[in-house]
């Protein structure tokens, strides 16, 4: 199935709410190798003037694919995540993510190019507070390949 054209454009309203755990963002930066101690220590992060434990920057990610999940998973798409090959993400942070966080990310597909049998499709996920605070905006490229590559 070829990639619709006029997936540009499309946007996915914000799904189920994302909540931010302590454990979470510790296994995460142990994940990551991240050795900061606000990651891990709720002392060290209330120390520098945060609420609660910091999520290293890459942490968004996590939300992001939730929300890119509905584009992949929306039939109109004719995605095959078989064929789906991760070539870029890019992150802009409006805040710190910090535990205790209830995230929502709306989807954005702000291009769609073809590339011989497949497309680069890539998509913006605007993640906020469920009150509306903006957190960051994620740009991720994803490759199609298509069916002869």
């Amino acid at each position: 199935m070829t990639i619709d054209p006029t997936l540009q454009g499309r946007s996915y309203p914000a799904g189920d709410i994302y909540s931010v755990g302590r454990e979470a963002i510790r296994d995460f930066a142990r994940a990551v190798k991240a050795t900061h101690p606000v990651h891990y220590d709720v002392a060290a992060a209330t120390a520098l003037g945060h609420s609660d434990l910091v999520a290293p920057p890459t942490f968004a990610i996590i939300v992001a694919q939730r929300a890119d999940a509905q584009l992949i998973e929306d039939p109109s798409a004719g995605i095959d995540f078989s064929r789906v090959v991760h070539a870029d993400q890019r992150f802009v942070h409006h805040r710190a993510i910090v535990a205790g966080d209830q995230l929502v990310a709306e989807l954005h597909v702000d291009s769609v190019r073809a590339m011989g049998g497949g497309a680069m499709i890539t998509t913006r996920a605007e993640i906020s507070t469920v009150d509306g605070r903006p957190t960051a905006t994620t740009t991720s490229s994803l490759l199609v390949r298509g069916e002869d590559q």
